[in-house]
């Protein structure tokens, strides 16, 4: 039987032509699998709800086409709520564009290359608050102008001692411009100098928006295909936001632990359930704590994948994990508590869940603590995949990183989520009767 092969998705994700040791991407755009934007529109009510059920089905089978694939991950990530409808959206856009323009002239005024089509890859303040004038940052700053101080907010006329988060934030301006600089460098999209500096600005308001976490590395990883996908400034911003609200617990740091190592130690109880044998073994090679998989789970992915790749993926984990109450979870914490304490019992719509999800209800995993990220899964995927190359060629944890990072290019997003659910079914499983 013929099987359409698909169309690739190349051209709406450039690559640099003299980048060549890129990985390839394997994703298709397939008919009648993956969500086309007539099939998008059919799913839309005259009133603009959404049939969110059918998308998710969708999703799961075949991904997004590029055309629409930041719209749909609006709602994906929580941004809208499937029940409202396109004049509820446009006001909330409205509201949430109007908030981010308040903070990025917060920003502006602290700092005056916000928002000006430029950004900085050097210090600009030290620890105790003292401007540093270096000629490297002027020059970022002016771009072949008369170098000014008041180009950084060093004017020493309107100098006063700043907060300590003012100082905080400010120290950490050089180092998202040198994160910007390295992020998705093959990709055409960031010749440009305007799209290099909304990276920056993004991520330099999302530092001084989120006070507990602000900016660490990782984050323009996560931050890059918002931009790609969603035109204005606003609307990347607050989709980045919203998937910040799973992944800020990894990035959350204290003078003992960084939030990624919760993450780092579920994967080795996994581990454990699913293959004591790789376990023990990692455990002898002294990465019984795994931060070997560090990477995969702080930027999702992104290095193991091709750009086009990982999108995919993603947009498949979220549809797997997809719960309907995310967007008043998000808006409205306390509203959903109560909406959840009231329905026990009466469970909400199956159908309108992604199908990691429903398992999770169906394991009762929900009403006890926080379900773990299908995320984990991947990488338990990953490592069982890898199982017996790990146990036969890997004699020191230098061995057990090359293994892992020869995967690059290799993987399939498709049978990796396929392989990470049935993981998390077994564990479930296994889980259960321990």
């Amino acid at each position: 039987m013929w099987r359409d092969p698909g169309a690739p998705v190349d051209s709406y994700y450039e690559v640099r032509p003299e980048c060549t040791d890129v990985p390839k991407t394997k994703f298709r755009i397939k008919a009648g699998k993956t969500l086309s934007a007539r099939k998008w529109q059919a799913a839309l009510s005259p009133e603009g709800q959404l049939d969110i059920g059918k998308t998710l089905g969708r999703i799961q089978r075949g991904g997004i086409h590029p055309s629409i694939r930041g719209e749909v991950w609006e709602f994906l990530l929580g941004c809208y709520d499937p029940k409202s409808t396109f004049d509820e959206r446009e006001q909330i856009r409205k509201q949430r564009r109007v908030q981010y323009a308040v903070l990025k002239d917060e920003c502006r005024i602290m700092f005056p290359l916000i928002g000006s089509g430029k950004f900085i890859t050097a210090p600009v303040i030290t620890e105790d608050g003292e401007p540093i004038h270096d000629p490297l940052v002027l020059q970022e700053a002016n771009l072949g102008k008369e170098p000014t101080s008041s180009a950084v907010g060093n004017d020493p006329s309107t100098h006063c001692t700043p907060s300590k988060k003012e100082i905080q934030w400010k120290l950490t301006l050089h180092q998202i411009g040198l994160d910007v600089v390295r992020t998705d460098r093959t990709l055409v999209f960031y010749e440009k100098q305007e799209n290099l500096s909304k990276l920056w600005d993004i991520l330099s308001v999302y530092a001084w928006f989120d006070k507990d976490v602000g900016y660490c590395q990782g984050m323009s990883d996560l931050c890059s295909p918002m931009i790609i996908l969603l035109e204005d400034e606003a609307d990347a911003f607050w989709c980045f936001e919203r998937l910040m609200r799973r992944l800020r617990g990894n990035f959350r740091c204290t003078e003992r632990s960084v939030g990624v190592e919760t993450q780092l130690s579920n994967l080795a109880s996994i581990t454990q359930v699913i293959d004591p044998k790789l376990h023990q073994h990692l455990e002898t090679l002294g990465g019984g704590d795994y931060l070997f998989a560090f990477r995969m789970l702080m930027v999702l992915f992104r290095r193991e994948f091709s750009f086009g790749d990982s999108l995919y993926l993603w947009e498949m984990m979220w549809a797997l994990e997809y719960d309907p109450d995310l967007f008043i979870m998000y808006e409205d914490p306390e509203s959903a508590y109560e909406k959840s304490e009231g329905s026990k019992g009466k469970a909400k719509s199956i159908r309108q869940c992604g199908k990691f999800e429903r398992e999770n209800m169906k394991s009762g995993s929900k009403s006890a603590e926080a379900p773990l990220p299908i995320s984990i899964f991947l990488v338990a995927s990953v490592l069982k995949d890898k199982s017996s190359k790990l146990l036969t060629e890997a004699r020191g944890l230098d061995d057990v990183v090359k293994i892992l990072n020869d995967i690059t290019g290799d993987l399939d997003a498709k049978k990796a989520c396929t392989g990470a659910m049935k993981l998390h079914k077994k564990y479930l499983k296994k889980a259960k009767n321990v």
